[in-house]
């Protein structure tokens, strides 16, 4: 089965949950480390240098762009591989690697902060820091995120259950009275 769908619609800001204005810049902050990195890895893969013109071989299935818009639709709305594959018409490998080369360089980037553009988080060590220091009070969100196990009576399904709901139910129940009384 084949879905294409227009790449200027899954650019929208209802799919990747920024403006074009700013898909654009970060598009063009970003393309030039990921050509590094491609020709960095290129470079390993031949052993040396470059044997044919600039331009020549093969073409890559998704441009930077298509790569950084999928990276963020998977980011914002969790969409699996292969869904996203169906979208722009690739097959699920490729954007499981164009997300991978995406995440390692937003990451890299690090997370603008609200007011002051030039300040940028890149570890969860810089978020704590900041928020000590601003003095801004932090949730994190400890929600459990459901895994797929085996069927129940086959094999390693065991592996699967750890008992933390009951747990930390618990655990959380009895805090909240300590916290009330």
């Amino acid at each position: 089965m084949t879905i294409k769908v227009n790449r200027a619609v899954l650019a929208h800001r209802l799919f990747t949950g920024i403006s074009r204005r700013h898909l654009s810049c970060l598009a063009q902050e970003l393309a030039q480390p990921w050509q590094a990195t491609v020709e960095g890895r290129r470079h390993e893969v031949r052993g040396g240098a470059r044997k044919r013109a600039a331009g020549a071989g093969a073409r890559h299935q998704l441009v930077f762009v298509d790569r950084l818009v999928a990276t963020l639709i998977h980011l914002r709305h969790d969409l699996p591989h292969s869904v996203l594959g169906l979208l722009f018409g690739v097959d699920r490998s490729t954007i499981t690697r164009a997300v991978g080369e995406i995440r390692t360089l937003l990451a890299e980037r690090g997370c603008a902060v609200p007011g002051r553009p030039s300040l940028r988080l890149k570890t969860l060590a810089d978020v704590f820091a900041y928020a000590q220091a601003e003095g801004i009070e932090l949730r994190l969100d400890a929600t459990e995120v459901q895994v797929r196990r085996p069927l129940a009576g086959r094999g390693g399904r065991r592996a699967f259950v750890s008992g933390k709901s009951r747990v930390a139910e618990g655990n959380l129940t009895s805090r909240l009275s300590q916290n009330r009384a």
